[in-house]
């Protein structure tokens, strides 16, 4: 059954040489279990310059899966240690982008949880930094 949660979500990218950027939002979206895994949805906004998206965090045993779908599409698969690479679908073109997850840990229950992402991103065989994501979820 899916139910309405309040998500709080940090991002924080490093890139060598210059200062970390934060990214905090809160926002509304929902949470359900299914086939084995928990979908976790939320409509992106202004604030986060993605607007017009749609972005599920899929959990399912061993992995996180970040879909975005809309005006920017594109499907991150998280595994401690292992490289994926996606393709990065925007209105104006598409980047080749590879994520290899440094640590993957979540902790989610039919009430909330939590979902915490560290990863380093090459963008077009050029690497790009390191990303980290903190995700409280708690229904509301």
């Amino acid at each position: 059954m899916k139910q309405t949660v309040v998500l709080s979500i940090r991002g924080r990218q490093s890139y060598a040489g210059q200062e970390p950027e934060v990214i905090e939002l809160v926002t509304e979206g929902t949470m359900e279990f299914r086939n084995g895994g928990w979908d976790i949805s939320y409509e992106e906004s202004e604030l986060t310059g993605l607007a017009g998206v749609t972005t599920t965090f899929r959990v399912e045993p061993g992995k996180v899966i970040l879909d975005r779908k809309g005006t920017l599409n594109s499907q991150m698969v998280f595994q401690e240690g292992v490289a994926h690479d996606s393709l990065y679908q925007m209105a104006f073109g598409a980047l080749m982008i590879t994520v290899k997850a440094t640590s993957v840990f979540y902790d989610i229950v039919p009430d909330g949880g939590v979902i915490d992402l560290v990863y380093n991103i090459d963008i077009e065989n050029t690497e790009g930094g390191v990303i980290d994501y903190h995700l409280d979820i708690r229904a509301k």
